[in-house]
């Protein structure tokens, strides 16, 4: 709980950034942590009390008073969707978000919210890599594309396992593509994801200073049809059917 605090300091240095920048942020898990010693366990919380106490906290935490789109992290097998649908449509509301997204829910959870709300639920947050490629057959993808979701990327190297020396064929064939563009293998990587008709948005949480500094080339890459369904083939470790 120390990041917001953190970008808040950063943009009272620099408030300049506020106009460049949309600012995205997350509620409803309750993490065990020092700063609340009373919880006993890690649990998730979509209540409407929760929420608005989420969103007053990050605002202030970040000393704006303006949330561009909220996220709900995870799915609240207790949540009360006409309870959470309308304390996110109110937040709305107040000007206090500017939109509500999701993160790592099913089509299945984010009909029932979207049924308890006026706004549209206008993303949803979920692991997609050349490791994590079951959205593209499992129906996440197209839900997202069938309702206008925005689609956001977590893990998109896979937790720096792209790089790991047991998928290092996989590797290498994005090293060999990369090398004929000038650019590297985390990139080409990312490329792959932005290829896609849904408009996969990439969110990048490498804290390695070098290939943050590359992974900007993914704009720059060229990715073609049968070159994309060659990294797929390799990442399923078998051809499509």
């Amino acid at each position: 709980y120390e990041s917001e605090r953190l970008f808040g300091k950063l943009l009272k240095e620099a408030p300049h950034l506020i106009d460049k920048i949309e600012i995205i942020t997350k509620c409803d898990i309750k993490l065990l942590t020092d700063k609340s010693p009373e919880r006993v366990v890690k649990y998730y919380d979509t209540s409407a009390a929760h929420i608005n106490h989420s969103v007053d906290n990050s605002l202030k935490l970040m000393n704006i008073d303006h949330i561009d789109m909220l996220l709900l992290h995870r799915p609240d097998p207790l949540m009360d969707h006409h309870e959470t649908g309308a304390a996110l449509d109110a937040l709305i509301a107040s000007g206090k978000i500017g939109s509500v997204g999701v993160s790592n829910f099913k089509p299945w959870d984010i009909n029932v919210l979207q049924s308890a709300m006026s706004n549209p639920i206008a993303s949803n947050q979920i692991e997609i890599s050349l490791l994590a490629h079951d959205a593209f057959t499992n129906g996440d993808i197209a839900f997202a594309q069938e309702k206008d979701i925005a689609l956001m990327a977590w893990s998109p190297l896979a937790g720096g396992g792209l790089f790991d020396k047991s998928n290092k064929a996989l590797f290498d064939k994005l090293a060999a593509i990369g090398a004929r563009q000038s650019c590297d293998a985390s990139a080409v990587a990312v490329a792959w994801l932005l290829a896609h008709p849904a408009g996969i948005m990439p969110v990048m949480g490498t804290n390695n200073l070098d290939r943050i500094a590359h992974l900007g080339d993914a704009c720059k890459i060229e990715m073609d049809r049968e070159t994309w369904f060659v990294l797929y083939e390799m990442a399923l470790g078998h051809e499509v059917p």
